[in-house]
C-alpha cells in the first residue's frame, strides 16, 4: 500500500472535492481531517474512500509527537475562511500558527506540503495580482482572514520554506459540495437558489465610480479547475512557491448572474441593492489572476469558461439538490 496522503478541511469545499479527485486517480489510503460538528457537513462524505477520519486536533496531537511521518504529503486546505470573522486571536491561531506547525512538521520528514492561502491577501487589488515574492511582501488586506493568510505566506517565504513547499492563493472558487457553508456559499449557488424562489437576482451595487452596478470584476474559477491545480502539485514534487489559482480572466457579477438564469432557461432579471456596511471599504472591485509563475511551474489544463463552468454546476449538482 501506498503511504497516505492527509487532507485536512476534507469535508469541506475544495477539500472535499480534493479527496473525490484523489479517489477518482486511485487513491484511498487518505487520512482525513476535519470537524464536522453538529451540522450537514459530514454528508459531504458520502460515496468518498478513506482510511480515517480524525479531528484537527487529533491531527496536531500526532503532529507534535512525531507521528505519522510515514505520509506522503499533507493537502493543507482547513481555515476558517470567513472573511468576515472578527475574532483576530482565533484567526491567528487557527490559520496561522496552525498551519505552521503542520509545515514545520513536513519539512522535518520531508513530506510533501501543499496548502491554501487566499486572494484575499491581495486586498483592494491596488498593488496588483502578481504572485512573485517581492510582490507577497508589498500586500495589504484587507480583513483579518486575508492577513491570517497573509502571515503564513511572509512566515514561509522569509524562512525559506516556499523553496520546498506550495501556497496557492485560490480566487473566486465555485462549485459542487459547498452547499454546508451556509452564507459563505458562492454567489451562484445563492443566485440559483434566488431566482428557483423569486425569478430574480440581487447583486450589491457599485460604491465605487469606475465601476456601474453589477460591472464589479472578480476572477471566478471552478472547483474542478482550482483541484487540478491543487493535485499536479502531487505529480511535480519539485515544483514549490506560492501560486495564483484562478482562470485568469476577470468576469463582472453581471456575467456570473446571466450564466446562472442561461444555465436555467430562465430570462435575466437582476435588482441592485446597496453594499452592507460591514463590507464598504472592505470590498474588492476588481480581482484577477496572473497566471504566468503556475504555467511555468506545472502542466495546466484549460481552465473552463464561466459559462461552461456554471451550466455543469447548475445541472450535475444544484439541479439534484432540488
Amino acid at each position: 500500500m501506498s503511504k497516505p496522503i492527509i487532507v485536512t478541511g476534507a469535508a469541506g469545499f475544495i477539500g472535499r472535492n480534493s479527496v473525490g479527485e484523489l479517489n477518482r486517480r486511485g487513491y484511498a489510503n487518505l487520512i482525513l481531517v476535519d470537524k464536522l460538528g453538529t451540522d450537514e457537513k459530514w454528508k459531504n462524505l458520502r460515496g468518498l474512500q478513506f482510511e480515517d477520519l480524525i479531528s484537527p486536533d487529533a491531527l496536531l496531537a500526532n503532529v507534535l509527537n512525531e507521528h505519522l511521518s510515514d505520509c506522503q504529503s499533507i493537502i493543507h486546505l482547513g481555515a476558517c475562511s470567513a472573511t468576515t470573522e472578527r475574532d483576530a486571536d482565533y484567526l491567528l491561531e487557527n490559520n496561522y500558527r496552525y498551519t505552521r506547525r503542520l509545515c514545520e512538521f513536513s519539512l522535518r520528514h520531508a513530506i510533501r506540503f501543499i496548502y491554501a492561502s487566499s486572494a484575499a491577501t491581495y486586498g483592494d487589488g491596488s498593488l496588483g495580482y502578481s504572485d512573485e515574492d517581492a510582490a507577497t511582501k508589498t500586500l495589504k488586506p484587507l480583513n483579518m482572514y486575508g492577513y491570517s493568510k497573509h502571515m503564513f505566506d511572509l512566515w514561509a517565504l522569509g524562512s525559506g520554506a516556499l523553496k520546498q513547499i506550495v501556497g496557492l492563493k485560490y480566487f473566486n472558487v465555485f462549485g459542487p459540495f459547498e452547499d454546508h457553508k451556509g452564507d459563505m456559499k458562492s454567489v451562484v449557488a445563492k443566485a440559483y437558489r434566488e431566482i428557483q424562489d423569486t425569478g430574480k437576482v440581487r447583486l450589491f451595487r457599485s460604491a465605487n465610480p469606475d465601476y456601474a452596478d453589477g460591472e464589479q470584476m472578480r476572477d471566478f474559477v471552478y472547483v474542478k479547475d482550482a483541484v487540478g491545480v491543487t493535485l499536479s502539485f502531487l505529480e511535480h514534487p519539485k515544483a514549490s512557491g506560492l501560486f495564483n489559482c484562478g482562470s485568469g480572466k476577470a468576469r463582472t457579477w453581471r456575467d456570473l448572474a446571466t450564466a446562472v438564469f442561461r444555465a436555467l432557461g430562465r430570462p435575466v432579471n437582476i435588482e441592485y441593492i446597496e453594499m452592507p456596511q460591514a463590507l464598504q471599504g472592505k470590498y474588492q472591485y476588481f480581482t484577477e489572476a496572473k497566471m504566468e509563475k503556475l504555467r511555468a511551474a506545472v502542466d495546466t489544463l484549460p481552465f473552463s469558461s464561466l459559462e461552461d463552468a456554471v451550466k455543469d454546476y447548475v445541472e450535475t449538482h444544484l439541479s439534484r439538490l432540488d
